[in-house]
Formats: C-alpha cells, sequence, structure tokens
C-alpha cells in the first residue's frame, strides 16, 4: 500500500467514461420512491377505487417525472458515426472509433470510444460535457478542454457549438434549449395544479390544467424542433460526416404531451357527459353541495334550553 494507493499522481492517469447523470439519477429516485410508497398503502384502500387511485396516481407521476428528467437529459438531439480519424494534435496517428453527440436543453456530451478501446498503448474512451445553461460559461469549459489536451474529433465538435465558430449552432441550441425548458417548467406547476384540482369537487379545472399542461409540454417540443429549418453546417470527421436527429428525450416529450391532452380531454368531456363516473373514478363523494346555493332545502334551528323552562319543543326553519 503507497502513499497514493498504487497511483501515481504526476503521470497521466488513465481515463473514465462518465457515469449516470447525477442529477436525472436524483429526479427518478425521488419519482420512484413515490411511486413505491404509494404501492405500499394501496392494499389499505377498498374496492375498485384501488384500481382508479393506481391508474391515476401512477399515471400523475410518470407525467411529473418526464417533464422533470428531460430538463437533465442529454437525449434531445443525438448523432453517432465510426470514422477512421486523427487522434491528438501535432501527429499522424489515426484510430478507428465510434464518436458520438448528444445534445440537451442545457448543453452536449461528446463521446469517444476506440474500436478496439485499447489503441496506440492508451485507452480511448472519452466522455466529455460542454455546458450553456445560466450560470455557467461554455467559453471556459472550451479552453479547459484546449488545456486538458482532449482528442481532436471531441475538440472539433466543442468547437463547432463555440460562440465565435461561424455555424451558429450555440445561439440556435442554445436559445431553443432555454425557450424549452422554461416552457417545461410552466407545465410541470400547471401539473402540479392539476393534481390540487383534481384532488377538489372541481375536476372541470383539473381537466384543462392538463390540457394546459400537454400544450406546454407540446410548445416546448415544437420550439427545439424549430432548430431543423435551420441550415446546420457538415461535421465531417476523415472520411465520414455526422448527422443527428430526434433522440428519446424528444420523442417521450412528445408522447407525454399527447398524454396529457388526451387525459384532459376525457376529464372534460366526461365532466359534461358522465359525470357520475368521473365522481367515482377521482373518488368525489360530494353529497348535496348545491343544495344550499340554490335555497332549495330549509336549515333547521333547534334551541335545546327552551326545555329547562318548559317550552315548546317546536323547531324553527328558515329558507336561505
Amino acid at each position: 500500500m503507497t502513499l497514493w494507493d498504487g497511483v501515481l499522481p504526476f503521470y497521466p492517469q488513465s481515463r473514465h467514461s462518465a457515469g449516470f447523470s447525477v442529477p436525472l439519477l436524483i429526479v427518478i429516485l425521488v419519482f420512484l420512491s413515490l411511486a413505491i410508497s404509494f404501492l405500499l398503502i394501496l392494499p389499505g384502500i377498498r374496492g375498485h377505487s384501488r384500481w382508479f387511485w393506481l391508474v391515476r396516481v401512477l399515471l400523475s407521476l410518470f407525467i411529473g417525472a418526464e417533464i422533470v428528467a428531460v430538463h437533465f437529459s442529454a437525449e434531445w438531439s443525438v448523432g453517432r458515426v465510426n470514422t477512421n480519424t486523427s487522434y491528438k494534435a501535432f501527429s499522424a496517428a489515426r484510430i478507428r472509433a465510434d464518436l458520438g453527440l448528444h445534445v440537451g436543453l442545457e448543453g452536449i456530451n461528446i463521446t469517444l470510444k476506440g474500436t478496439p478501446v485499447q489503441q496506440l498503448n492508451e485507452t480511448i474512451n472519452y466522455n466529455e460535457q460542454f455546458r450553456w445553461r445560466l450560470g455557467e460559461n461554455y467559453a471556459e469549459e472550451y479552453a479547459e478542454a484546449l488545456e486538458k489536451g482532449l482528442p481532436d474529433p471531441v475538440l472539433y465538435l466543442a468547437e463547432k457549438f463555440s460562440r465565435s465558430s461561424p455555424c451558429g449552432l450555440y445561439r440556435q441550441y442554445r436559445l431553443a434549449g432555454h425557450y424549452a425548458s422554461a416552457l417545461l417548467w410552466v407545465a410541470f406547476c400547471l401539473w402540479l395544479l392539476s393534481n390540487v384540482l383534481l384532488s377538489m369537487p372541481v375536476p372541470l379545472y383539473g381537466g384543462v390544467a392538463l390540457l394546459a399542461t400537454g400544450s406546454f409540454a407540446l410548445l416546448s417540443v415544437v420550439v427545439f424542433a424549430s432548430i431543423a429549418s435551420v441550415p446546420l453546417c457538415p461535421l465531417r470527421l476523415g472520411s465520414s460526416t455526422l448527422t443527428t436527429h430526434y433522440g428519446a428525450a424528444f420523442w417521450i416529450t412528445l408522447a407525454t404531451g399527447v398524454l396529457c391532452l388526451l387525459s384532459g380531454g376525457a376529464v372534460v368531456s366526461s365532466h359534461y357527459v358522465w359525470p357520475s363516473a368521473l365522481r367515482t373514478f377521482l373518488d368525489l363523494n360530494v353529497k348535496d353541495c348545491g343544495n344550499q346555493t340554490t335555497g332549495g332545502s330549509p336549515l333547521n334551528f333547534k334551541n335545546p334550553i327552551h326545555k329547562q323552562f318548559g317550552a315548546s319543543d317546536s323547531p324553527i326553519s328558515t329558507n336561505l
């Protein structure tokens, strides 16, 4: 056992691919914990309402988890190519590797993995992230990548997304990411509001909130997709060209927006067509809520003090 645990601190260390996104992992664990907690108390709910609660809660948790999780995902636009390219600057050595580009709302992620991994007496397995979210400086992260001497393919793609690049990818993706992120946070707030309203005897407004949630989720997809109409610079690496397409986060957000619209439309239509079935599904046992507002039933008052003095026990009734 050495002082540095077998590691020589003044020599370059072997590369390790980046792990799972920590914020994304936290979001998944939080919503998964809520789902497991609900499943534990589900057997205590009696009758058919147990299955109604199961569908309602799990569907709502899925929508909320998806809206939050896609903020931290780098799978909005992805591309991958296997190419024979130069490895380092001022060197004629070339490698065969898989190069991946992952674009998210807060930045890009570039992966480089050799095929095979061991080439040129080195482990070629890179996973680098460059962020443009608020509070982060993309230019500084790119400068640090230059100082670290990252491989040419990684620096080439990172330079294409820099502010000084004539391609304009930085402005396009950064603005699209900011606007899409803002719209998704509005959708998340509307999702919270819909859950509150659907738990109250006002399911119509809960359905409207769900419709608004789906509308903002779809609007975020449209905003991000607007960059597709702008011609992008060709990303040439060796003899190959890297092309991008919409990733899993894009399609899941699109599906969630459609799901919210369908769910909200079902609630609104059921409010007018099958109100009793809707109250049963939402477990809303509201009885005689409207009688007092319409003045249809009298309010009866009895004064027990009259009994002490032998007063008449006739009730006093009044109509509001």
